[in-house]
């Protein structure tokens, strides 16, 4: 008899009351704990998160667009964050976390940390990333690749946050513990490679593309690089390197786009160095015919517009522009670039700014969110009206002052052909609307064809909506009513037709309908010319002055509004070719300065700084550039001058008179250039005008506004009582004392004093977070152009706050990362007619009388019914609230903080670092109880205005 070997039933027991006690003590620090952790972190948990972490890596590879007319990115990571929580990317966080709540006894504590940083990194959360990088290099820095991996994951993450200075500490200490056998030394390199294409610095970029080229693993990683060093070595003028870079990616297995730019751009470079221009273009269109580049035609086409545009043939580059539209079937990208090439040309060289704005759009419909010039070209596209107003001033005034220039005879010919080409324009403008119309009518014709049950046109839906959609576009919105085509309705009779056609007594008068709209316009066109023309020395001024503010706005809107140095750069130096040696030279040095030390050229940066410092060395410009400290000064100075400006105001809220002159000329005397020295005098001269009659205190005035013709705040309101006196002058100048006890009857004389009581006191606040003034020196109060489609929380956030460095984290949280759900909002975009601006004073103890009272008479300037009016309401112990209003809508209020907040430095007579800026409703603006609910609004007021 066989028997079959059989586990007794005892034994059973054991081996089962073994592995029960084994897992009831996994918690317990033993050998066999941390066996059996290092196993199951390392092969299930680490090895599964990584492999995520790599597919998403790779998912994100593959959706990344190249724009090979720039410096292609280091890596193609992601630069769009999404407000939908990733799966995988939580997925990977909560394994992470797994290892650090459950395993920790394994040796993978540091990797989990790290694989946290890198999923946040991936996730577009880099202030996260950086944190958990931090962690992992304090706490686990004895392993040195996993502490050379969090170094290179930190410097990445901060490169993407703008902080390149702490980016190059980090990635400096990375280079220092370079092991060259170790798989990350590529990365190492390749991040300070992205550090130095982003401040420019190409010389150092091309030895840190050579040594990660060097120390690569990664055949792709490899090719790519390769690809940025010929790049760089064209920027560095070393075409025959280029050359040979390019060449190799041509005859490597490089992707089929990089290949092909590689060789487009070889074929560039060689073109070049021949000095033959219609042999590139040769070239270029002979690779259209070749049939593997099919799906490159739309790039061919695209270079060779960019060599007609270089070459001056503009219509040919926009003609080549459109065919590499039409082109473009797969590469949106492409097509967004060609649009975006399109835009700019209309713009800059074609003046046709709505044509411009509608590829602009286009642009951003086709172009990926990700591309690196994303955000400005939205910004233009948004704000293209700013613009296209400055541009057309220095169109108009450059063409008047041509004319002006002229004989009269030649100046004459010359309006005649300019008044030609504007009719012969507004006839085939005319000409277009006509053919159609008649398309529209057409179409309207096919659809309006006898049916009959549900075919009938107008129980059709769909062809209703087609039929008015092609009527509004024809005609716009008009009214369903009798002679709706005609302008003038109401004389109209569509039954008779007796008019005739006007005799042409007008020498611009243009037979045929087709030219009607042309025949009105061609005459006030000539008229304009004629009446606007700047003949004598004083009008030339003007038309100086005109140009000279709207080369300004461009400039600083290219530099405040769109961050595209390079535009702003051209805007300034094409502002002192026209006008060298203006008033505001020296600001315009130090914006070139700071500009091209922003781009890293230092030759051009030494050159405008020394324009500024030898020639205007007593600006405020040349002090800062010498004395880094100077703004600093500037400001304690100024905080201190305000404290004795409030004295003298109180002085004056007391109705001491005699005292207010006193304290006023001490004042002035030892501070002869203060900020605030209009507002003295103006102080001063108020009082004055309780003691003097008429003659002294109108002079005071008119000295007021012959000592600071730019003022913004006092001299437009001085001129106010001028012009005040000048209506009211017998009346006034029969009064002893021109100010008395009757200036209750003359709102002119009435100054809106707010008295020191109505401010509340409380006690000082325990705790206060200074907010460095980060703002650059301006030569005055420039009042910020018009912006349309500009966001409330844009225009008011003019001083944005320092981001303090973090506190020391001892370790992150250890627990899964779950999706944050943002708490229901208390407040709403509600009560859309009652709307208010508000100065947020961040100081519970500060008396603000003062700067109520520099409100009040910018309101006085601007609102003369005394509509607006200025309010205080406290929130908590450590804010209060300076509202003013009411305005009826957005529009008025963004209006009114636009024009408001430059002249803010010299209103408020408190640091700049303490008050802010928003705009609130009414409702809201009661919610507002305590810091967390004024906390709350102003996280609201960022995400949704």
């Amino acid at each position: 008899m066989r028997h079959t070997p059989t586990l007794s039933i005892s034994k059973l027991w054991l081996l089962a009351s073994v592995v029960v006690i084994a897992g009831c003590s996994l918690e317990k620090k033993s050998a066999l704990n941390r066996g059996l952790q290092n196993l199951t972190a390392k092969y299930n948990i680490l090895f599964n998160a990584k492999e995520l972490l790599r597919a998403k890596q790779e998912a994100y590879e593959a959706a990344y667009v190249d724009d090979y007319s720039e410096i292609l990115s280091v890596y193609r990571d992601t630069v769009t964050r999404s407000d939908v929580p990733d799966p995988e990317l939580d997925l990977v966080k909560a394994k992470a976390n797994t290892i650090i709540s459950v395993k920790e006894q394994s040796h993978y504590l540091g990797d989990a940390y790290l694989l946290l940083s890198k999923a946040n990194y991936l996730d577009g959360n880099y202030f996260d990333a950086v944190e958990y990088a931090n962690y992992v290099i304090r706490s686990f820095g004895n392993n040195a690749e996993l502490k050379q991996e969090a170094l290179v994951y930190k410097a990445r993450s901060l490169l993407y946050i703008n902080q390149p200075n702490d980016a190059k500490t980090a990635i400096d200490s990375a280079v220092k513990n370079i092991n060259p056998k170790k798989h990350i030394t590529a990365d190492v390199y390749a991040t300070r490679l992205q550090y130095d294409i982003n401040i420019q610095d190409y010389t150092d970029a091309e030895e840190m593309a050579k040594l990660a080229i060097q120390h690569s693993h990664n055949k792709a990683n490899e090719l790519r690089w390769t690809f940025i060093l010929a790049q760089l070595q064209e920027l560095n003028n070393k075409p025959a390197d280029a050359i040979a870079n390019y060449t190799r990616i041509g005859n490597s297995n490089a992707i089929f786009d990089m290949a092909f730019n590689a060789n487009l751009n070889r074929i560039r470079i060689e073109d070049n160095l021949n000095g033959v221009k219609a042999s590139r273009l040769t070239r270029l269109r002979s690779l259209l015919k070749n049939e593997n580049n099919a799906d490159f035609t739309d790039q061919i086409y695209y270079q060779i517009a960019e060599l007609q545009y270089t070459g001056g043939d503009i219509e040919s580059a926009l003609k080549s522009y459109r065919q590499s539209v039409n082109s473009s079937t797969k590469n949106q990208n492409q097509k967004g670039l060609s649009y975006l090439r399109m835009a700019d040309v209309l713009f800059k060289n074609k003046a046709d700014y709505t044509a411009a704005k509608n590829y602009y759009d286009s642009a951003l419909v086709n172009l990926s969110p990700g591309y690196p010039k994303y955000s400005i070209i939205k910004k233009k596209s948004e704000n293209l009206q700013v613009l296209a107003d400055r541009m057309q001033i220095i169109s108009r005034e450059d063409t008047l002052q041509m004319l002006a220039k002229l004989d009269e005879p030649a100046r004459l010919a010359r309006i005649d052909k300019m008044v030609e080409a504007h009719t012969l324009q507004a006839q085939q403008a005319t000409a277009a609307a006509s053919v159609q119309n008649r398309g529209a009518t057409n179409l309207n014709q096919q659809q309006q064809e006898t049916l009959t049950g549900d075919n009938f046109y107008f129980n059709n839906s769909a062809a209703l909506s087609q039929g008015f959609s092609s009527f509004k576009r024809v005609w716009g919105n008009r009214r369903l009513e009798d002679n709706w085509r005609r302008s003038n309705r109401a004389g109209s009779d569509i039954t008779q037709n007796t008019s005739t056609t006007p005799q042409p007594t007008d020498p611009d008068f243009v037979r045929g309908n087709a030219a009607a709209a042309g025949n009105t316009n061609a005459g006030s066109y000539r008229q304009s010319l004629l009446q606007n023309l700047p003949l004598t020395p004083a009008l030339m001024a003007q038309s100086n002055k005109r140009m000279f503010d709207a080369y300004l706005d461009i400039a600083n809107f290219y530099r405040d509004v769109l961050n595209d140095k390079k535009e702003a750069i051209t805007a300034y130096e094409l502002l002192l070719s026209h006008f060298p040696g203006n008033d505001n030279a020296a600001a315009t040095y130090y914006n070139l300065y700071r500009l091209y030390s922003d781009t890293n050229n230092p030759a051009l940066a030494d050159k405008y700084k020394g324009l500024l410092v030898n020639n205007y060395p007593e600006t405020p410009f040349a002090k800062t550039i010498l004395d880094p400290e100077y703004s600093k000064h500037l400001n304690e100075e100024d905080t201190g001058f305000a404290t004795l400006y409030n004295k003298v105001y109180d002085l004056y809220a007391g109705k001491q008179y005699p005292q207010v002159i006193t304290a006023a000329d001490a004042l002035l005397a030892q501070y002869p250039n203060n900020r605030y020295a209009a507002q003295l005098y103006y102080l001063r001269a108020f009082a004055a005008g309780h003691q003097v009659p008429l003659t002294p205190f109108s002079n005071y005035l008119q000295q007021i506004v012959a000592n600071y013709p730019d003022d913004k705040l006092i001299t437009p309101l001085v001129s106010q009582h001028l012009a005040y006196i000048t209506a009211n002058q017998a009346e006034l100048a029969a009064r002893k004392v021109v100010i008395s006890a009757r200036e209750t009857n003359d709102p002119q004389f009435t100054l809106p004093i707010v008295y020191q009581q109505q401010t509340e006191y409380r006690v000082p606040a325990e705790k206060y977070v200074v907010t460095a003034d980060v703002r650059k020196p301006e030569a005055a109060p420039v009042i910020a152009p018009p912006v349309i489609k500009e966001k409330a929380s844009e225009i008011t956030n003019v001083t944005p706050p320092v981001t303090q460095p973090a506190a020391a984290v001892t370790q992150p949280a250890a627990l899964p990362a779950q999706p944050v759900k943002q708490a229901p909002w208390i407040f709403s975009m509600r009560d859309s007619t009652n709307y208010y601006f508000v100065v947020n004073v961040s100081t519970g103890t500060t008396n603000l009388a003062s700067s109520r009272f520099g409100i009040g008479q910018f309101n006085r300037v601007n609102f003369q019914d005394n509509i607006i009016k200025h309010q205080l309401k406290s929130v908590g112990a450590d804010n209060q609230l300076i509202y003013v209003g009411r305005f009826t809508n957005l529009t008025n209020v963004k209006d009114y903080a636009r024009a408001i907040i430059p002249l803010m430095p010299d209103i408020m007579k408190v640091p700049k670092d303490k008050y802010s800026f928003f705009i609130i409703t009414q409702e809201n603006l009661d919610k507002l109880a305590d810091q967390k609910t004024l906390d709350s609004y102003l996280d609201y007021y960022q995400t949704h205005y």
